[in-house]
């Protein structure tokens, strides 16, 4: 009976002696490859796939007692999927605290306002902190992977915003997220329109708004510029605006806008084809959405811009050129 006695009681001791040396290793740092390794949890992992995963990116704790400590803190289930950052002296109980709590990493992208698609693809491509899925796509395959109809063009689907984002999560997930937000964003703006606008549809609305966008970025020019163009539509006057001619042009643009341009057709030189061009110029922002679909009640034709930003607007082509004169010629 003493017999039992004591190896009940060595047995208890022994499990003490093993519970404080785990707790101990779960307070001691873990064993890193470099000052701070960064990681990333793929949706769906189970939690020995999350450990082989971070090991794999040179987090050196050992597997099994990690697995133990996770089920002791009923977190074997808990793991969320992220990308992460931890730095030396970070504890397994801190790791998993981490994981479980989802206190992942961010990238962030800024798409701004005025943009081309082609801009942008390019920022993104450059943007170290995504998959770039996109990257050798052509626009109709982009569309198609977006779910869009990939015989539209995206540009000027795509809000500007800054986005924050998991860590290597794909730079098409970011996509769709701008372009859910362009849609909504459009839509919303839509049903609060003024009436009597000349658009047929949301979409000549965001046209517009792409070419406010080019035209200017003064915020007290904004809602001008869109009852210049407005009212030249409701004339049906041609809107002889440069940004769509340079948009037509492409890649091939020098950044010198000749007179031969403006005489060149294409289907986006509004020099010499009445109303809006076929698509967007550009990524509009909501303030040019905005002054699209709710222009000043001024009633001007036309704008020159003064050379500090801002634009002088006139009623008549007679004031019009004086403005000419004064600004671009340097007359009085």
């Amino acid at each position: 009976m003493r017999f039992l006695i004591r190896l009940i009681f060595l047995f208890f001791l022994l499990l003490t002696a093993a519970a404080s040396a785990f707790w101990w290793w779960a307070k001691q740092p873990v064993s890193l490859r470099s000052t701070s390794v960064d990681f990333r949890i793929t949706s769906g992992s189970s939690l020995r796939a999350a450990i082989n995963q971070m090991s794999e990116a040179g987090v050196e704790v050992e597997p099994n007692l990690l697995a133990l400590l996770a089920r002791a803190q009923r977190a074997e289930t808990g793991i969320k999927a992220g990308s992460y950052a931890v730095t030396q002296g970070v504890t397994p109980l801190q790791l998993l605290d981490k994981l479980v709590r989802g206190k992942f990493t961010q990238g962030e992208a800024t798409l701004v306002e005025g943009w081309s698609l082609r801009q942008w693809r390019a920022r993104l491509d450059a943007n170290p902190d995504l998959q770039h899925d996109s990257r050798g796509l052509s626009e109709a395959q982009i569309a198609e992977r977006l779910g869009l109809d990939p015989a539209r063009s995206l540009e000027g689907w795509l809000l500007p915003d800054t986005y924050l984002f998991d860590k290597q999560s794909s730079d098409l997930d970011l996509l769709a997220r701008a372009n859910r937000a362009m849609q909504h964003r459009l839509e919303e703006e839509w049903l609060q329109r003024q009436n009597g606008l000349p658009y047929r549809s949301p979409y000549e609305a965001l046209i517009m708004a792409s070419i406010i966008e080019k035209e200017t970025g003064r915020e007290s020019d904004r809602k001008l510029v869109a009852a210049t163009f407005v009212n030249r539509l409701r004339r049906g006057m041609l809107l002889q605006t440069d940004p769509t001619v340079i948009y037509g042009i492409g890649e091939t643009f020098d950044g010198n806008l000749r007179k031969n341009d403006l005489r060149t057709d294409t289907p986006y030189n509004t020099y010499t084809r009445a109303g809006l061009p076929p698509t967007p110029i550009a990524m509009p922002g909501l303030a040019s959405l905005r002054a699209a679909l709710a222009p000043a009640p001024a009633d001007v034709l036309y704008f020159v811009a003064r050379g500090d930003g801002s634009s002088e607007f006139s009623r008549t082509l007679e004031e019009h050129n004086r403005a000419v004169n004064k600004y671009q010629r340097g007359g009085k």
